[in-house]
C-alpha cells in the first residue's frame, strides 16, 4: 500500500451523537430509543464510515456494533424512487442475528421511509422474492439465503455501494467463507466494505486483506474483553454433583433472568428435562418459566423463544452456543456455563450476554476435574483471574500448582495488528461523499 490515510488523532472521542454530524431525523430516532451517548465502537466507526472508508471494527458483542454500521448506512441511502435495487447488504451468521439487525434498522429509521428486507432461511422464499421485486434499500441476510437469491436472479447487486460483514469471525467459524467470497465477488468493486468482528483470527485477516481497500482499523476489543461490570466466578464440581450444584446455585441467586450454556444439543435437552422436572418442586423456583433453544429446533420455535425471552416471560433459558453471539437481550442478569466451551473465545461471547450496555451482570463457570487448564486459558485470554465461588467442591479443586501468574506482557495477544493499513481512529476534518455518487479518486482507481 503506497498511500496511507491521514494521521489524524482526536484529542477525545465524541461524547454525544450530536458531535458526529448526524441528521436531525437520526438524532430524533436515537433520542426516542433512549440512546444518550455513542459507545466507543460507535464513536469511532461512524465518522470513518460516513467518510466512505472501508473499516474493520473490532469489539465484543453487546457494545453497539449494529448501530455503528446501521447509522451511517441509513444516513446515506438514496430514496427508493431513485433505485429499486438494494444499496446496502448486511451479511450475518445466523437467522436470529438477521432478525435482530433487521429490527435495529427499522428502529433507527424511525421518521424516514426506509425499505429493509430480512433474507434468511426459515422465512418464506416467495415473500422475499416479491419484496425484492417491489424494491428495497437494505438487505440483511445469511450467506446461504443470499446466495439462493443470487442463483435465482432475484437479487440485483449492481447498485450496491456498501457491504457489511457482521460477526465475521463467527461466519468463518461455521463454514461460510466460500459463500461470503462468492457474494463479495458478485458485488461492485467500487463499494464500501465494513467488517465487524470480535476477534481477528487468521481467516478474518485474510478476508480483510483480500476484499477491503486500505481499511481503517478500530480496535475496542482490549477494553471490552473483560467487562468491569461483569463479576466472573468459577465453581469446581464433581461430575456426579453437577446438577445438584446448579440447583443450589439457582436457589441461592434467584436470578431475574439467566442463560445456562451447555456444550451439545443432547446435553441441552437433557438438562432442560431435568430442570423441568425439579424446579416445580422447589417453592422459591416453582414460578420460574423455563425454555430451551438449540440447533435442532426449527426457526418458528426459535423465534418464539427469543420473543418470550425479550419480553421477560422466560426466567431460565438452557441453550447451546446458538445464542452465544449476536443476541441482544439487555435484561440477562446471570450467565451459567454448565459446560465450559471448547474455545476460550466462546467464553467471552457467552459471558457477553450479560452486563449489556453498562448494566451489572455475573457469570458462573462449572469446572470439572481435568478442566483446570481450560480455565487457565480463559483467564489468560481475559487477563483476569476468576474468583472461586463458595459452592465449589474442595475435592474437585482447580488443578493448578497455585503459581498461576497472569502477566500482562504475555496475554496482550489481542493487540491491533500492523496489517490492513491500520490507522488511529477518529473523525476526519472534511466529509467525503459516498463513492457511488462522485468520480473515483486516484486512490480508488487503483483497486
Amino acid at each position: 500500500m503506497d498511500d496511507k490515510l491521514p494521521d489524524i488523532v482526536p484529542e477525545s472521542l465524541p461524547e454525544k451523537f450530536e458531535d458526529l454530524g448526524l441528521s436531525k431525523i437520526m438524532l430524533r430516532a436515537l433520542k426516542l430509543l433512549g440512546y444518550e451517548r455513542p459507545s466507543p465502537i460507535q464513536a469511532q466507526v461512524i465518522p470513518w464510515a460516513l467518510q466512505g472508508y472501508d473499516v474493520i471494527g473490532q469489539a465484543r458483542t453487546g457494545t453497539g456494533k449494529t448501530a455503528s454500521f446501521a447509522i451511517p448506512i441509513l444516513e446515506q441511502l438514496d430514496p427508493l424512487r431513485t433505485t429499486k435495487s438494494p444499496q446496502a447488504l448486511v451479511l450475518v451468521p445466523t437467522r436470529e442475528l438477521a432478525a435482530q439487525v433487521y429490527g435495529e434498522f427499522l428502529k433507527l429509521a424511525e421518521g424516514c421511509p426506509t425499505s429493509v428486507l430480512e433474507v434468511s432461511g426459515g422465512k418464506h422464499m416467495r415473500r422475499q422474492t416479491r419484496k425484492l421485486g417491489e424494491g428495497v434499500q437494505v438487505v440483511v441476510g445469511t450467506p446461504g439465503r443470499v446466495l439462493d437469491h443470487l442463483s435465482r436472479g432475484t437479487l440485483d447487486l449492481s447498485r450496491l455501494w456498501c457491504v457489511v460483514l457482521d460477526e465475521a469471525d463467527r461466519m468463518l467459524d461455521i463454514g461460510f467463507r466460500p459463500a461470503i467470497e462468492r457474494i463479495l465477488r458478485s458485488c461492485p468493486k467500487n463499494r464500501q466494505t465494513l467488517l465487524l468482528s470480535a476477534t481477528l483470527a487468521d481467516g478474518v485477516r485474510e478476508l480483510a486483506t483480500t476484499y477491503l481497500f486500505e481499511p481503517v482499523h478500530v480496535d475496542c476489543s482490549k477494553k471490552d474483553l473483560s467487562v468491569d461490570t461483569i463479576e466472573q466466578r468459577y465453581i469446581t464440581v464433581g461430575a456426579d454433583q453437577k446438577f445438584e450444584t446448579l440447583v443450589r446455585l439457582l436457589l441461592r441467586e434467584l436470578p431475574p433472568q439467566t442463560i445456562i450454556f451447555c456444550r451439545t444439543k443432547l446435553g441441552t435437552a437433557k438438562l432442560h428435562r431435568q430442570l423441568e422436572s425439579r424446579l416445580p418442586r422447589i417453592p422459591e423456583l416453582a414460578s420460574y418459566q423455563l425454555a430451551t433453544i438449540h440447533g435442532n429446533m426449527n426457526q418458528t420455535q426459535r423465534d418464539a423463544v427469543f420473543k418470550d425471552l425479550r419480553a421477560g416471560n422466560i426466567q431460565i433459558l438452557v441453550a447451546t452456543d446458538v445464542v452465544g453471539r449476536g443476541i441482544d437481550v439487555s435484561t440477562i442478569s446471570h450467565i451459567i456455563n454448565y459446560d465450559l466451551p471448547d474455545d476460550s473465545d466462546d467464553y467471552v461471547h457467552r459471558v457477553g450476554r450479560t452486563g449489556r450496555m453498562g448494566r451489572d451482570g455475573i457469570a458462573f463457570s462449572f469446572v470439572a476435574k481435568g478442566q483446570g487448564d481450560r480455565l487457565t486459558e480463559i483467564e489468560h485470554l481475559i487477563n483476569r483471574l476468576l474468583v472461586v465461588d463458595p459452592l465449589s467442591d474442595p475435592v474437585a479443586a482447580k488443578p493448578t500448582d497455585g503459581k498461576l501468574k497472569v502477566v500482562k506482557a504475555e496475554v496482550e495477544i489481542a493487540q491491533a495488528p500492523q496489517s490492513f493499513g491500520e490507522m488511529p481512529s477518529g473523525p476526519l476534518q472534511k466529509r467525503r461523499l459516498n463513492r457511488m455518487r462522485r468520480p473515483l479518486s486516484d486512490r480508488e482507481k487503483r483497486r
